[in-house]
Protein backbone atom coordinates (compact mmCIF):
# COMPACT_ATOMS: atom_id res chain seq x y z
CA UNK A 1 0.00 0.00 0.00
CA UNK A 2 1.31 3.44 -0.93
CA UNK A 3 2.40 5.70 1.91
CA UNK A 4 0.21 8.77 2.27
CA UNK A 5 2.24 11.96 2.50
CA UNK A 6 1.82 15.72 2.53
CA UNK A 7 4.75 17.75 1.17
CA UNK A 8 5.27 21.10 2.91
CA UNK A 9 7.61 23.13 0.75
CA UNK A 10 9.23 26.43 -0.30
CA UNK A 11 10.43 25.67 -3.86
CA UNK A 12 13.53 26.06 -4.48
CA UNK A 13 15.30 23.97 -7.12
CA UNK A 14 16.03 21.15 -4.67
CA UNK A 15 12.40 21.19 -3.49
CA UNK A 16 11.43 20.69 -7.12
CA UNK A 17 13.42 17.46 -7.25
CA UNK A 18 11.72 16.22 -4.09
CA UNK A 19 8.26 16.93 -5.49
CA UNK A 20 9.09 15.30 -8.82
CA UNK A 21 10.56 12.24 -7.08
CA UNK A 22 7.37 11.83 -5.06
CA UNK A 23 5.16 12.25 -8.13
CA UNK A 24 7.20 9.63 -10.01
CA UNK A 25 6.97 7.00 -7.27
CA UNK A 26 4.00 4.62 -6.98
CA UNK A 27 5.07 3.80 -3.42
CA UNK A 28 3.82 7.27 -2.45
CA UNK A 29 0.33 8.77 -2.42
CA UNK A 30 0.67 12.54 -2.38
CA UNK A 31 -2.40 13.92 -0.60
CA UNK A 32 -1.49 17.52 -1.29
CA UNK A 33 1.19 20.19 -1.20
CA UNK A 34 1.32 23.04 1.29
CA UNK A 35 3.55 25.99 0.52
CA UNK A 36 5.41 28.22 2.95
CA UNK A 37 7.58 31.31 2.75
CA UNK A 38 11.26 30.43 2.88
CA UNK A 39 13.66 30.28 -0.05
CA UNK A 40 11.51 32.99 -1.64
CA UNK A 41 8.30 34.70 -0.47
CA UNK A 42 5.04 32.74 -0.36
CA UNK A 43 3.70 34.06 -3.67
CA UNK A 44 6.80 32.70 -5.40
CA UNK A 45 6.87 29.36 -3.61
CA UNK A 46 3.22 28.79 -4.49
CA UNK A 47 3.79 29.75 -8.11
CA UNK A 48 6.79 27.44 -8.27
CA UNK A 49 4.87 24.50 -6.83
CA UNK A 50 2.28 24.97 -9.57
CA UNK A 51 4.98 25.11 -12.25
CA UNK A 52 6.58 21.92 -10.98
CA UNK A 53 3.29 20.01 -10.95
CA UNK A 54 2.45 21.24 -14.45
CA UNK A 55 5.89 20.19 -15.69
CA UNK A 56 5.18 16.70 -14.34
CA UNK A 57 1.72 16.65 -15.91
CA UNK A 58 0.09 16.46 -12.49
CA UNK A 59 -2.37 19.33 -12.37
CA UNK A 60 -4.60 17.14 -10.20
CA UNK A 61 -2.40 17.77 -7.14
CA UNK A 62 -4.01 20.21 -4.68
CA UNK A 63 -1.73 23.09 -3.69
CA UNK A 64 -2.54 24.98 -0.50
CA UNK A 65 -0.73 28.27 0.22
CA UNK A 66 0.26 28.50 3.87
CA UNK A 67 2.12 30.91 6.11
CA UNK A 68 3.87 33.94 4.62
CA UNK A 69 6.17 34.62 7.58
CA UNK A 70 7.67 32.76 10.55
CA UNK A 71 5.84 32.39 13.84
CA UNK A 72 8.03 35.12 15.33
CA UNK A 73 10.22 37.77 13.72
CA UNK A 74 10.86 38.78 10.14
CA UNK A 75 11.12 36.47 7.14
CA UNK A 76 14.60 35.63 5.83
CA UNK A 77 14.78 34.43 2.21
CA UNK A 78 17.51 32.91 0.04
CA UNK A 79 17.39 34.46 -3.42
CA UNK A 80 21.18 34.60 -3.28
CA UNK A 81 21.11 30.80 -3.58
CA UNK A 82 18.00 30.07 -5.65
CA UNK A 83 17.77 33.19 -7.80
CA UNK A 84 15.03 35.80 -7.95
CA UNK A 85 12.31 33.32 -8.87
CA UNK A 86 13.51 30.47 -6.67
CA UNK A 87 13.62 28.28 -9.79
CA UNK A 88 16.28 30.09 -11.80
CA UNK A 89 18.13 27.89 -14.27
CA UNK A 90 15.29 26.92 -16.58
CA UNK A 91 12.35 29.10 -17.55
CA UNK A 92 8.89 27.59 -17.28
CA UNK A 93 5.69 29.30 -18.45
CA UNK A 94 3.37 31.00 -16.03
CA UNK A 95 1.24 28.28 -14.43
CA UNK A 96 -2.43 27.85 -15.25
CA UNK A 97 -3.49 25.35 -12.60
CA UNK A 98 -5.46 26.85 -9.70
CA UNK A 99 -4.53 26.87 -6.05
CA UNK A 100 -6.87 25.80 -3.28
CA UNK A 101 -8.81 28.35 -1.26
CA UNK A 102 -8.10 26.25 1.85
CA UNK A 103 -5.13 27.63 3.79
CA UNK A 104 -2.22 25.22 4.14
CA UNK A 105 -2.49 25.07 7.93
CA UNK A 106 -6.22 24.31 7.72
CA UNK A 107 -5.52 21.62 5.12
CA UNK A 108 -3.01 19.97 7.44
CA UNK A 109 -5.43 19.99 10.36
CA UNK A 110 -8.45 18.83 8.37
CA UNK A 111 -6.55 16.08 6.55
CA UNK A 112 -4.95 14.69 9.70
CA UNK A 113 -8.32 14.65 11.47
CA UNK A 114 -10.03 13.02 8.48
CA UNK A 115 -7.50 10.29 7.63
CA UNK A 116 -7.13 7.29 9.97
CA UNK A 117 -4.71 8.05 12.78
CA UNK A 118 -1.15 7.01 12.07
CA UNK A 119 -1.50 6.87 8.29
CA UNK A 120 -0.18 10.26 7.10
CA UNK A 121 3.50 11.21 6.92
CA UNK A 122 4.47 14.89 6.79
CA UNK A 123 7.45 15.79 4.60
CA UNK A 124 8.64 19.35 5.31
CA UNK A 125 11.27 20.65 2.89
CA UNK A 126 11.43 24.25 4.14
CA UNK A 127 10.83 26.23 7.32
CA UNK A 128 8.46 24.39 9.67
CA UNK A 129 6.04 27.31 10.08
CA UNK A 130 2.95 25.59 8.67
CA UNK A 131 3.41 22.49 10.78
CA UNK A 132 4.34 24.37 13.94
CA UNK A 133 1.30 26.59 13.51
CA UNK A 134 -0.96 23.58 12.94
CA UNK A 135 0.36 21.87 16.08
CA UNK A 136 -0.12 25.01 18.19
CA UNK A 137 -3.65 25.54 16.86
CA UNK A 138 -4.74 21.87 17.00
CA UNK A 139 -2.58 19.88 19.44
CA UNK A 140 -4.74 16.80 18.90
CA UNK A 141 -3.23 16.22 15.46
CA UNK A 142 0.17 15.30 16.94
CA UNK A 143 -1.09 11.87 17.90
CA UNK A 144 -2.55 11.32 14.43
CA UNK A 145 0.66 11.90 12.44
CA UNK A 146 2.43 8.71 11.39
CA UNK A 147 5.83 10.42 11.30
CA UNK A 148 7.59 13.56 10.14
CA UNK A 149 10.54 13.24 7.75
CA UNK A 150 12.21 16.59 7.21
CA UNK A 151 15.21 18.27 5.64
CA UNK A 152 16.81 20.67 8.06
CA UNK A 153 19.57 21.31 10.54
CA UNK A 154 23.24 20.58 10.62
CA UNK A 155 25.62 19.56 13.37
CA UNK A 156 28.86 18.04 12.14
CA UNK A 157 28.68 20.29 9.05
CA UNK A 158 27.70 23.44 10.93
CA UNK A 159 25.33 25.86 9.25
CA UNK A 160 24.76 27.26 5.78
CA UNK A 161 23.03 30.55 6.59
CA UNK A 162 25.04 31.33 9.75
CA UNK A 163 28.06 29.48 11.15
CA UNK A 164 25.72 27.59 13.49
CA UNK A 165 22.39 27.30 11.67
CA UNK A 166 20.94 25.62 8.60
CA UNK A 167 18.49 27.80 6.65
CA UNK A 168 15.20 25.95 7.20
CA UNK A 169 15.60 25.84 10.98
CA UNK A 170 17.04 29.36 11.16
CA UNK A 171 14.01 30.90 9.43
CA UNK A 172 11.61 29.58 12.09
CA UNK A 173 13.30 27.97 15.10
CA UNK A 174 10.14 28.35 17.18
CA UNK A 175 8.22 26.12 14.79
CA UNK A 176 11.08 23.61 14.80
CA UNK A 177 11.01 23.58 18.60
CA UNK A 178 7.28 22.77 18.54
CA UNK A 179 7.77 19.93 16.06
CA UNK A 180 10.58 18.29 18.02
CA UNK A 181 8.72 18.67 21.29
CA UNK A 182 5.39 17.22 20.16
CA UNK A 183 6.17 13.56 20.79
CA UNK A 184 5.98 12.68 17.08
CA UNK A 185 8.36 10.24 15.40
CA UNK A 186 10.79 12.48 13.53
CA UNK A 187 13.55 11.67 11.03
CA UNK A 188 15.91 14.49 10.07
CA UNK A 189 17.96 14.67 6.86
CA UNK A 190 20.47 17.41 7.81
CA UNK A 191 23.38 19.07 6.05
CA UNK A 192 25.53 16.31 7.55
CA UNK A 193 24.08 13.91 4.98
CA UNK A 194 22.96 16.23 2.15
CA UNK A 195 26.49 17.58 1.80
CA UNK A 196 27.47 14.05 0.76
CA UNK A 197 24.96 14.05 -2.11
CA UNK A 198 26.87 16.14 -4.65
CA UNK A 199 26.13 16.85 -8.28
CA UNK A 200 28.76 16.17 -10.93
CA UNK A 201 28.98 16.71 -14.70
CA UNK A 202 28.26 13.01 -15.19
CA UNK A 203 25.21 13.05 -12.92
CA UNK A 204 23.78 16.17 -14.54
CA UNK A 205 24.43 14.70 -18.00
CA UNK A 206 22.54 11.55 -17.04
CA UNK A 207 19.51 13.62 -16.05
CA UNK A 208 19.70 15.73 -19.20
CA UNK A 209 20.06 12.48 -21.12
CA UNK A 210 16.54 11.47 -20.12
CA UNK A 211 15.73 13.38 -23.29
CA UNK A 212 12.56 15.11 -22.16
CA UNK A 213 11.64 18.69 -21.35
CA UNK A 214 11.54 17.68 -17.71
CA UNK A 215 15.08 16.31 -17.97
CA UNK A 216 16.25 19.56 -19.56
CA UNK A 217 14.60 21.61 -16.82
CA UNK A 218 16.06 19.43 -14.07
CA UNK A 219 19.57 19.67 -15.52
CA UNK A 220 19.27 23.44 -15.86
CA UNK A 221 18.17 23.76 -12.25
CA UNK A 222 21.09 21.65 -11.07
CA UNK A 223 23.62 23.70 -13.01
CA UNK A 224 22.25 26.94 -11.58
CA UNK A 225 21.88 25.61 -8.05
CA UNK A 226 25.34 24.06 -7.82
CA UNK A 227 27.22 27.21 -8.82
CA UNK A 228 26.61 28.78 -5.41
CA UNK A 229 27.76 25.81 -3.36
CA UNK A 230 30.76 24.97 -5.54
CA UNK A 231 32.06 28.49 -4.97
CA UNK A 232 31.11 28.45 -1.29
CA UNK A 233 32.49 25.04 -0.30
CA UNK A 234 35.13 24.50 -2.96
CA UNK A 235 33.59 21.12 -3.79
CA UNK A 236 33.36 19.50 -7.22
CA UNK A 237 29.57 19.72 -7.15
CA UNK A 238 26.68 21.17 -5.19
CA UNK A 239 24.67 19.33 -2.52
CA UNK A 240 21.13 18.34 -3.41
CA UNK A 241 19.23 18.68 -0.15
CA UNK A 242 15.46 18.20 -0.21
CA UNK A 243 14.96 15.09 -2.39
CA UNK A 244 16.74 13.11 0.32
CA UNK A 245 13.49 13.25 2.29
CA UNK A 246 11.61 11.36 -0.42
CA UNK A 247 14.55 9.08 -1.22
CA UNK A 248 14.71 8.07 2.46
CA UNK A 249 11.03 7.11 2.34
CA UNK A 250 11.58 5.06 -0.80
CA UNK A 251 14.90 3.43 0.06
CA UNK A 252 15.88 3.92 3.71
CA UNK A 253 18.63 1.32 3.25
CA UNK A 254 20.59 3.99 1.32
CA UNK A 255 20.97 5.91 4.60
CA UNK A 256 22.41 5.48 8.07
CA UNK A 257 21.92 7.43 11.29
CA UNK A 258 20.86 7.05 14.90
CA UNK A 259 18.12 8.01 17.32
CA UNK A 260 19.30 10.81 19.58
CA UNK A 261 18.21 14.00 21.30
CA UNK A 262 17.91 17.09 19.10
CA UNK A 263 17.17 20.51 20.56
CA UNK A 264 16.76 23.91 18.86
CA UNK A 265 18.33 27.18 19.95
CA UNK A 266 15.65 29.80 19.31
CA UNK A 267 16.85 32.92 21.10
CA UNK A 268 20.63 33.36 21.02
CA UNK A 269 21.78 36.04 18.58
CA UNK A 270 24.94 34.06 17.87
CA UNK A 271 23.47 30.57 17.49
CA UNK A 272 19.78 31.18 16.62
CA UNK A 273 18.47 28.20 14.65
CA UNK A 274 21.24 25.84 15.72
CA UNK A 275 20.34 22.16 15.98
CA UNK A 276 22.09 20.81 19.08
CA UNK A 277 22.48 17.07 18.57
CA UNK A 278 23.43 14.73 21.42
CA UNK A 279 25.03 12.25 19.00
CA UNK A 280 27.16 10.60 21.66
CA UNK A 281 24.46 10.40 24.34
CA UNK A 282 26.31 12.54 26.86
CA UNK A 283 23.12 13.98 28.40
CA UNK A 284 20.03 12.34 29.92
CA UNK A 285 17.75 14.25 27.53
CA UNK A 286 15.11 12.13 25.82
CA UNK A 287 15.92 10.83 22.35
CA UNK A 288 13.39 12.52 20.08
CA UNK A 289 14.66 12.25 16.48
CA UNK A 290 16.56 9.98 14.13
CA UNK A 291 19.48 12.00 12.81
CA UNK A 292 20.73 10.77 9.42
CA UNK A 293 24.45 11.16 8.82
CA UNK A 294 25.50 8.88 5.93
CA UNK A 295 24.21 8.03 2.47
CA UNK A 296 24.99 5.92 -0.58
CA UNK A 297 25.18 8.91 -2.91
CA UNK A 298 25.54 6.82 -6.07
CA UNK A 299 22.42 4.89 -5.11
CA UNK A 300 20.59 8.14 -4.48
CA UNK A 301 21.37 9.58 -7.91
CA UNK A 302 20.54 6.29 -9.61
CA UNK A 303 17.12 6.32 -7.93
CA UNK A 304 16.50 9.98 -8.74
CA UNK A 305 17.46 9.65 -12.41
CA UNK A 306 15.43 6.49 -12.94
CA UNK A 307 12.31 8.00 -11.36
CA UNK A 308 12.56 11.32 -13.24
CA UNK A 309 12.64 9.35 -16.48
CA UNK A 310 9.25 7.86 -15.60
CA UNK A 311 7.56 11.26 -15.72
CA UNK A 312 8.12 11.59 -19.47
Amino acid sequence: MAEKIIIDTDPGQDDAFAILLALASPEIELLGITTVAGNVPLSRTTENARKICELAGRTDVAIHPGCDRPMRGALVTAEHVHGKTGLDGYDLPDPAMPVSDLHGVDFLIETLRREPAGTVTLCPLGPLTNIGTALSRAPDIAGRIRRIVLMGGGFFEGGNITPAAEFNIFVDPDAATLVLGAGIEVTILPLDVTHKVLTSPERIAAIRGIGTRLGQAAAGWLEFFERFDVEKYGSQGGPLHDPNVIAWLLKPNLYDGRLCNVEIEADSELTRGMTVVDWWGVTPREKNATWIRDVDDAGFFALLTERLARLG
